[in-house]
């Protein structure tokens, strides 16, 4: 009887006095909140396997009533965020519209946007191709003798992501609000050697006679023919690199003694203030989803979430929020189908809160 009026709650279909003699179960015991938990995820999973192939709507529908709000707290402990793909709001055409433009930063010092209309062939002086430039990718060529490296930066904005094909075949996606510094042409003998601030997904080319080397903040992660991704945004106390493929070595830039070797599907911290690497056991393509054009939540706090959707939508958000402050969530986004405010809407579903949207400033406010 008990899961029957947890599943018209979660529906939306259980009466108040059903709704009340739930919550007064919930709180009966320990063992009672578990298994409230444990029939939401699932009919939450249920629910989302049966909505793919139908037009989008949100996962979890579940409308706060009035004599159950204090009760939401249990909500929080699962969530499945979903795009909302049919809503076309004013709020996500004016920030796309006011969104910054990529920025490729040559060695010699001249700087030019990435657009639609410039794809173009870069060569040398003697006419040699060293690239092709695309809306959403450069593609590099060739090698050059090792006084001749030189290096270019792109910067990748908010709200927006880019692929590169460096010339020595590796390829790097760049998250939003990135920047990279990379060899124009690598050279013929020595490391490979990149400087990453930000979040890029790395296929390196397989050359055991020269190692990949990125370096994030304090750290270098070398390799020789691998797939990873690390993130290493400046306003983060923390260096994360997760491999998918191959191995990787992590070692700190001023004592490379200081070092830890990955094998697939282990994630390696750096941390800035202990300056100590520790790894655990991870699910690597929660980490790279991003570059499949979706955003990966797990048990993450909502103040990191809020980072993730300010760098991707590009938007400031201010949270005054107590109670979502403290929450977690589980779930994933598909960004070409959601909006800020589609997002918004789905949490406030289970942790109730108000906002104003003022341009592309979101404040978050605590319910009067």
């Amino acid at each position: 009887m008990t899961s029957e009026i947890i599943y018209k709650y979660l529906s939306n279909e259980a009466s108040e006095q059903e709704v009340q003699t739930l919550f007064e179960w919930i709180d009966a015991a320990e063992e009672n909140k578990k298994h409230f938990i444990a029939l939401k995820k699932t009919w939450a999973l249920t629910a989302l396997s049966e909505d793919v192939s139908k037009e989008l709507t949100p996962v979890i529908s579940i409308k706060p009533k009035k004599k159950s709000v204090q009760y939401l707290k249990y909500a929080a402990v699962f969530l499945v965020l979903f795009g909302l793909g049919k809503l076309a709001l004013d709020f996500s055409q004016k920030t796309k519209s006011a969104s910054k433009e990529i920025v490729l930063e040559w060695a010699d010092g001249r700087s030019e946007y990435i657009t639609k209309n410039n794809q173009t062939k870069v060569v040398n002086d003697k006419g040699d191709l060293i690239a092709k430039k695309f809306t959403n990718h450069i593609i590099y060529f060739g090698k050059v003798q090792d006084q001749e490296v030189v290096y270019n930066t792109l910067k990748v904005p908010y709200g927006k992501k880019f692929t590169l094909t460096l010339s020595d075949g590796t390829v790097v996606s760049l998250n939003s609000g990135t920047t990279l510094r990379y060899p124009e042409q690598f050279g013929i003998n020595g490391k490979r050697a990149v400087y990453l601030t930000g979040e890029a997904f790395f296929e390196v080319a397989k050359d055991k006679k020269h190692p990949f080397v990125v370096n994030a903040n304090k750290v270098d992660i070398e390799v020789l023919g691998t797939k990873f991704n690390i993130s290493a945004y400046p306003e983060n106390p923390s260096v994360n690199s997760t491999l998918v493929e191959g191995s990787i070595k992590m070692y700190e830039v001023e004592n490379k003694l200081n070092a830890i070797l990955l094998t697939p599907n282990q994630m390696a911290t750096w941390n800035n203030k202990s300056k100590k690497i520790t790894t655990k056991a991870v699910d690597p393509t929660f980490y790279s989803a991003w570059t499949k054009g979706e955003l990966a939540f797990k048990d993450t706090p909502f103040s990191t979430i809020a980072k993730i959707i300010q760098r991707t939508y590009d938007v400031e958000i201010i949270n005054e929020n107590t109670v979502l402050a403290k929450q977690n969530f589980t779930g994933s986004i598909k960004i070409s189908e959601s909006s800020v405010e589609n997002i918004l809407e789905l949490l406030k579903r289970d942790t109730p809160f108000n906002y104003s949207i003022k341009e592309n400033t979101i404040t978050i406010t605590n319910l009067p």
